[in-house]
């Protein structure tokens, strides 16, 4: 089922060939780079508003793992990475990561070739280039991991001021989706457990009572708005959101016809080095091989696409498999 769907929407051969490249089995946290990977907005103290992309980049350098280990490990050691993690904090070795953004305008984005908000495309550096803002540096070791690990519960939709939701619709969705998962996974007050809580206080009467109520409830308050008795202001309006002007049609769109395929040209033609591609052939078609050979063919037509060379390795490399009797 696998690559039956991979293989019938073609957008998804950009985000396949990432995972099935080196790049898909980290060596432990500590050497792998975080995306974002939605666009969300930027609006400064004049109300200005431009589209962004957030980068981490490891401060210890990529390293991957061979599929042969990474195959034993996940059996004899599925702690591997975790451990390591936690050992190299304990030791004060704090990993770190360089955190840049990429910006692109209204204008840019009205402008750009392809859709700046879809998911399966990245921003080209060469055209948005990163710019450094900070680090992020693990420095602290939980004291009781299912409390403050466990426990915790991250959503898009919590936004500080400045940062806002773009019309990336996968971002849509998840702005209800992830808080949703938590009030079943955690209960309704989730946001209230410690780990959880906001640094600086926050009055929110309105969200209280349910299971697992875990402060003071906001003792009487009412729990509407307004209200006679407290009404709660914004003490410090610091931003506004920022409006933006809609026109134009609303249906339902299907970007399967778009361009899904430029970009992971790029990556193979000038990412890769021979050994890498080598290695992307060979674990796609050691997954691929329990398709159905017809599905085998789509797969082969698709990446065929990307360079005909990919394509023809992936047949070469399926037929060795094969004959080797590994197909089932």
């Amino acid at each position: 089922m696998f690559w039956d769907f991979m293989t019938l929407r073609e957008e998804t051969t950009h985000q396949a060939c990432f995972l099935f490249s080196d790049r898909g089995i980290p060596d432990g946290f500590r050497h792998m780079n975080g995306y974002g990977s939605h666009t969300f907005k930027l609006i400064n103290d004049k109300g200005e508003a431009v589209y962004c992309k957030f980068h981490l980049k490891t401060d210890q350098g990529i390293k991957n793992l061979p599929t042969d280990l990474a195959e034993k490990l996940s059996a004899s050691d599925p702690d591997y990475s975790l451990r390591d993690l936690y050992n190299a904090i304990a030791a004060g070795n704090n990993p770190s990561w360089t955190m840049y953004i990429q910006v692109m305008t209204y204008d840019q984005a009205k402008k750009w070739h392809l859709n700046p908000f879809d998911l399966t495309k990245v921003w080209p550096q060469g055209e948005f280039p990163l710019i450094e803002v900070g680090k992020m540096v693990l420095n602290q070791n939980p004291d009781n991991y299912f409390a403050q690990i466990e426990q915790l519960s991250f959503a898009p939709s919590n936004l500080v001021p400045g940062i806002e939701a773009s019309p990336d619709k996968m971002l849509q969705g998840r702005l209800f989706a992830y808080p949703d998962t938590a009030r079943h996974r955690l209960g309704a007050n989730f946001h209230a457990i410690p780990i959880n809580r906001p640094r600086c206080p926050v009055m929110h009467p309105t969200m209280r009572d349910g299971p697992n109520t875990y402060d003071d409830n906001h003792k009487g308050l009412p729990n509407y708005w307004p209200n006679s008795f407290h009404n709660l202001e914004d003490k410090s309006p610091r931003m506004t959101t920022k409006i933006d002007n809609v026109t134009g049609d609303v249906d339902r769109h299907d970007s399967a016809g778009e361009d899904n395929y430029s970009q992971v040209t790029t990556f193979w033609q000038k990412v890769l080095s021979e050994e890498e591609k080598g290695r992307l052939v060979g674990n796609i078609a050691g997954h691929l091989k329990n398709a159905a050979s017809f599905i085998q063919e789509r797969a082969i037509g698709n990446f065929s696409k990307v360079d005909p060379d990919f394509g023809t390795r992936l047949r070469a490399a399926l037929k060795r498999l094969d004959q080797n009797g590994s197909r089932i």
